[in-house]
């Protein structure tokens, strides 16, 4: 039987009575007010959840660097203590220092002992047949650096026949410049690798090298050194443009305060440098070309939608980094996908770990990653078609591109993560922050392309210095440039 408090309001209005009307009035306004303030108070509690899962992100649950993490961030979970003394255990093969070669030794000082400690009787200063080899120490000392000024002196002479001074040309050549070879080298280096400004670059100059260096040299240096490594910056972007399996990422960059992007491609042996006004398809396409050849690992960033999902490898870490975010979130069914999807994750890296460090061949990877592809599948169905609006919608942008996340299984060359591109363009942001970027579209070309050599020679395990020399050498010469790419990819 229905209680008077569940009828309807006009069911309970007596006909005719004026009071009831406006009454009935007044509660159609305030149930009116109700459901409005119902939809406000369901839209701000959406607004509260967004913004404290914003304040919750960290870099084990977001892109974010590690650098961005807050002070109160509970640290990453490490190894149970063992209870043993840190340092090496027993048992541990100790790594020694290393004994420079002959050629690296610039002074030897010898020790001879005059007496023996036995019997006290003399010892010869020459070495015999009996006598050991010498015992060793090295020390590793810089002389005081102070650079080598040429002064080039044009002299003129009188002639005592009509007296007309002739004066000899200093050669154009040398004229042309005030910094020598190795010198540019250095100060390029410092500007390029290790990201000094011109004015600490003009005082390391002073302090270290006992140079005056005004900032305007500094500048043209820089100028010149971009012009010098433009052959070596066209290898390299060839190289990767062509390299079946290369990783590419971007990050901010600013030019006179105006964002830009740097983007970066790279392989195993060359890393490639770019900044672009875009983000998206053109900052790609000024970087890999219109047509992109080899397999691409990235992010799910919206500029690698473009390419055909057989031609895509997409990274695992973010998508680690997402689940944990799930479950950092605070919704319950969101959580339960994230907690699976981290276990999924966790034993994909372990197989793949097992296949990098060679217990298991290509065949047997492909066996094993066949189970984890099907749970895989299973835990992004069941975010789809959970109560959970975020983890439907990222769920399913996960299934839209599913084929890309396994590529590295069936192909020679691609990693499962973007981590090696990041590593790459790590030095870059390093730079930023403590630059803001370039001034000039000069200023671009030098940071593209020092980026670029730099990155590429320690990839191959070469000295820097030696290749920025023979750069600056063969530009000044108008010679062929030293080669950048020495071992071919692939």
């Amino acid at each position: 039987m229905m209680n008077e408090d569940d009828l309807p309001a006009e069911a309970l209005a007596v006909p005719g009575c004026p009071g009831c009307a406006r009454l009935l009035r007044r509660v159609k306004k305030l149930e009116e007010a109700f459901r409005k303030m119902e939809t406000e108070v369901r839209e701000l509690r959406d607004l509260v959840l967004k913004l404290q899962a914003r304040l919750d992100q960290n870099s084990s649950n977001s892109s974010k660097p590690p650098s961005s993490d807050p002070p109160g961030k509970p640290p990453p979970a490490g190894r149970e203590p063992s209870g043993r003394k840190p340092g090496g255990q027993p048992g541990h093969e100790g790594h020694h220092r290393e004994r420079l070669p002959k050629e690296c030794v610039g002074r030897t000082v010898t020790y001879v002992p005059e007496k023996c400690e036995a019997c006290g009787g003399a010892l010869s200063k020459k070495s015999g047949p009996r006598d050991p080899a010498p015992r060793w120490h090295q020390v590793t000392e810089l002389p005081p650096l102070v650079v080598e000024v040429t002064e080039h002196q044009g002299h003129g002479r009188a002639c005592g026949r009509c007296g007309h001074v002739t004066w000899a040309e200093i050669p154009a050549e040398v004229r042309a410049h005030v910094i020598g070879p190795n010198f540019a080298a250095v100060l390029s280096y410092l500007s390029g690798r290790c990201h000094e400004s011109k004015r600490t670059v003009q005082e390391v100059a002073a302090a270290v090298f006992g140079a005056r260096v005004s900032l305007g040299a500094v500048a043209h240096l820089e100028r010149e050194m971009q012009a010098a490594l433009s052959p070596g910056y066209t290898e390299a972007k060839a190289a990767v443009g062509e390299a079946p399996a290369k990783n590419v990422d971007e990050t901010g960059w600013f030019q006179r305060g105006v964002l830009r992007w740097l983007w970066l491609a790279a392989t195993e042996q060359a890393a490639c440098f770019q900044i672009h006004e875009r983000r998206g398809r053109k900052g790609l396409t000024a970087l890999l070309g219109e047509t992109v050849k080899g397999i691409v690992g990235s992010d799910r960033w919206g500029a690698y939608a473009r390419l055909a999902l057989e031609a895509r490898q997409v990274c695992w870490a973010h998508l680690k980094r997402d689940f944990q975010g799930l479950i950092d979130g605070g919704v319950a069914s969101a959580a339960k996908t994230g907690r699976r999807g981290v276990r999924v994750t966790a034993d994909l890296f372990r197989v793949w770990g097992e296949f990098k460090a060679g217990t298991i061949d290509r065949a047997t990877l492909q066996a094993r990653m066949a189970p984890v592809r099907k749970r895989m599948e299973r835990v992004l169905r069941y975010g789809r078609d959970g109560p959970d609006l975020k983890t439907a919608r990222f769920s399913k942008r996960i299934l839209k591109i599913y084929p890309a996340l396994w590529t590295f299984v069936d192909r020679e060359g691609v990693e499962p993560t973007n981590n090696h591109a990041e590593r790459q363009l790590r030095p870059a942001v390093l730079w930023r922050k403590r630059s803001f970027g370039n001034h000039s579209e000069d200023g671009c070309r030098f940071t593209e392309r020092i980026l670029t050599a730099v990155q590429t020679l320690r990839l191959q395990g070469r000295p820097v210095l030696p290749y920025l020399r023979e750069a600056i050498v063969a530009h000044r010469a108008h010679s062929a440039p030293p080669p950048l790419i020495l071992l071919a990819e692939g």
